[in-house]
């Protein structure tokens, strides 16, 4: 059969294809090994403990989850105070991977949000933030 050649040899795009030609002919076998393929996959991740988080639709990444532990005091700290906590020295890569998805996922909040680039500027957990402290620590 044409659909059971070289399944493993295939990229994506081309095993979508495969699946159509064999979902065409009846044919179930390429879409039974797909499946236990990505089962197997999925557990060996699960096994290793690496993380099953989506950074595209899951707010909290290993950085944000850093970042809100550090908060979970209740204290309104300064950048410079955060990034020594978090043992970071580059101010624009704490902004990038820490900082900015935690306010744009609601879960931190400037104590000033009128001045953002006040030096006296402060961040702190929100609610959100505080619930979601919880679930990671």
């Amino acid at each position: 059969m044409p659909c059971m050649q070289g399944w493993r040899r295939c990229s994506s795009i081309s095993k979508a294809s495969l699946l159509n030609e064999c979902d065409r002919l009846a044919e179930a076998t390429p879409f039974v090994e797909f499946m236990l393929q990505a089962l197997c996959v999925a557990l060996g991740e699960a096994i290793r403990n690496e993380p099953l988080t989506d950074p595209v639709t899951d707010p909290v990444t290993d950085q944000v989850a850093r970042l809100l532990l550090a908060l979970r005091g209740g204290a309104s700290l300064k950048i410079s105070e955060l990034m020594g906590q978090l043992g970071l020295a580059h101010k624009a890569t704490f902004r990038g991977n820490y900082l900015k998805p935690a306010l744009a996922a609601g879960l931190v909040e400037m104590t000033d949000p009128e001045s953002p680039n006040s030096p006296a500027q402060r961040y702190r957990l929100t609610q959100s933030g505080k619930r979601a402290c919880v679930q990671v620590g």
